[in-house]
């Protein structure tokens, strides 16, 4: 079995392709999504800080990775990424930021996994590509599946003020978030 919180040691890294380069300054779409509490989630509606984590999939216990899935640069890591993120929820939280994980997986998929890593925040499916379409956000297809690749949004007031893509190791992306949001803080105030 594989030990989907561990990132194995010499992964490829992912290079910036530029695949997210359009996304600064983009409006965060009228779309509601189905998230893990089983609500209906509208990206829209967000006021302050939406961090939204996008991953390919997460893995799940007993059941195998695609082939190949630790060749693809930025593939693994998505458990890693959202455990951090649940590690440095309350530090995001002080900082006025919401937060949600993103992927084209099944809400059934995602709710195993948010209750096998205990998160505090929703997760959401676009399992029919609504907000993929809308931003153009970037993707690989392995074994025949479209997945998001590994990028996190930020937004203010419903429009996109950061991206952080490609994100390596997956488990530092709260923490250029969290710098993110205080460097950005300390803008706002300093006027």
């Amino acid at each position: 079995m594989v030990d989907l919180t561990q990132t194995p040691p010499n992964l490829p890294i992912p290079q910036d392709d530029g695949a997210a380069n359009h996304l600064i300054g983009m409006s965060l779409p009228n779309i509601s999504l189905l998230s893990t509490n089983e609500t209906l989630v509208n990206l829209s509606t967000f006021k302050d800080y939406l961090v939204i984590y996008c991953y390919p999939m997460t893995g799940q216990p007993h059941v195998p990775l695609p082939n190949g899935w630790d060749q693809i640069p930025g593939a693994r890591g998505c458990t890693p990424q959202s455990c951090s993120f649940r590690d440095h929820y309350q530090e995001l939280k002080a900082l006025k930021a919401d937060v949600l994980g993103l992927s084209v997986q099944s809400t059934n998929d995602q709710k195993e996994m948010a209750e096998r890593l205990q998160l505090p925040f929703p997760v959401v499916s676009d399992s029919d590509f609504n907000c993929q379409k809308a931003l153009n956000l970037p993707t690989f297809t392995v074994e025949g599946n479209v997945l998001l690749k590994r990028l996190t949004l930020i937004a203010k007031d419903r429009k996109i003020v950061g991206v952080h893509y490609p994100v390596f190791p997956s488990d530092s992306d709260p923490i250029w978030v969290i710098n993110y949001l205080k460097t950005s803080a300390s803008k706002f105030h300093s006027f």
